[in-house]
């Protein structure tokens, strides 16, 4: 940076080290306590911060003709009509659909015609003897109940998140309005934002632009690249549940889309097995059928469609995404999907920095 900078230039009567020293005890001090303040509204600020980020291009545009605030008003009713509105209506449909997988984890007979298959299929008997061998003894019965349990469980969290999202129609409300609130402003004040927060951080602008070029970047890659396609293998996945008669669409459909997150697993964790499910209930066809829309849905989106709304600058080691993603989903719920990544990338340009700029110092401080 040029010496001129007003951000190294001081004058020759500033103050002493001593007031440098408790200028930043105070200033720590009230950002602890503003963290405090801001913690309980963190969900919000990230989600408003992604949201006016994604839908930026389009107050842009609408800002080249619109004041700023008629372009950020504009932005937020399209926001409020694609986001929320479907959200609120899939969330009575989802508690409903929950509570009939529970239940059908609990009464359905399936899982006597899985117990049966497994005693009379040669190739797990053959299984069974291998293992034996090794002292690990297992039968039907073990594997069927942990699966109904698993369903049962998942169903019944799903009912119970699902109603308590319902019940909390008032909260939800609240929480909207604050997300919309924030959405306006920062459609409006993002890029002085950023320039503020540059201009208090220590590190170099340098450093501090790649940082929030990288959290652009993931913030894009996880909305448009992830979020779509999962969106569309969700929906496209619920509707073709629905025409093969399997039960709980909707419910499923959403469980795809959250899967389509996972670059290893994605919806074939559902689709799969569904397909067996299928066949062993004498409708072979349709198993077949459902395997081969899911080759034919899964692979384009991933292989073609997903890389190309992402890009090559933001694609990650896909054994990170997923750990991340998973360690996300188990510290901070659904939301851990987007959280995951961020600290993942948060992560990776740290230490790309630290070893072009700050190793040498590190190793000979």
């Amino acid at each position: 940076m040029p010496e001129d900078s007003p951000r190294h230039h001081y004058p020759a009567d500033g103050p002493s080290p001593m007031q440098v020293r408790y200028f930043l005890l105070v200033l720590l001090v009230s950002l602890f306590f503003l963290g405090r303040v801001l913690i309980p509204f963190w969900s919000i600020l990230v989600l408003s911060f992604l949201l006016s980020s994604f839908f930026r291009p389009v107050y842009l545009f609408c800002n080249r003709r619109l004041s700023s605030s008629l372009s950020s008003i504009i932005t937020c009713l399209l926001i409020t009509a694609i986001v929320f509105v479907p959200l609120i209506l899939f969330i009575g449909a989802l508690s409903n659909e929950a509570l009939s997988v529970y239940q059908w984890g609990r009464d359905s007979r399936f899982w006597l015609k899985l117990q049966t298959f497994i005693q009379e299929s040669e190739l797990i008997g053959q299984a069974q003897e291998y293992l034996r061998d090794f002292g690990i003894d297992f039968d039907a019965t073990q594997i069927s109940n942990t699966l109904a349990d698993v369903v049962k469980v998942a169903g019944l969290m799903l009912y119970n998140q699902a109603s308590a999202w319902a019940a909390n129609i008032m909260q939800f409300l609240f929480l909207f309005i604050m997300m919309i609130l924030i959405i306006f402003f920062l459609l409006i004040d993002l890029p002085r934002l950023v320039e503020f927060m540059i201009r208090m951080s220590p590190l170099p602008d340098d450093e501090d632009r790649l940082l929030v070029k990288k959290f652009e970047e993931i913030a894009t890659a996880v909305l448009k690249g992830n979020g779509i396609c999962g969106l569309i293998q969700g929906v496209i996945g619920g509707i073709v549940f629905y025409l093969l008669g399997i039960s709980s669409p909707i419910l499923w459909g959403f469980i795809m889309g959250v899967l389509a997150f996972l670059p290893i697993l994605g919806i074939g964790a559902v689709m799969i097995p569904a397909s067996l499910i299928l066949a062993l209930n004498d409708r072979l066809p349709a198993g077949i059928f459902l395997f081969c829309f899911y080759l034919s849905l899964s692979l384009p989106v991933e292989y073609l469609l997903k890389p190309k709304l992402v890009g090559s600058q933001a694609q990650m080691h896909t054994l990170l995404v997923f750990l991340s993603i998973i360690g996300g989903l188990s510290v901070y719920g659904v939301l851990g999907i987007i959280y995951g990544p961020l600290i993942l990338t948060a992560f990776l340009t740290l230490s790309d920095i630290y070893l072009k700029k700050y190793e040498y110092y590190v190793q000979h401080f």
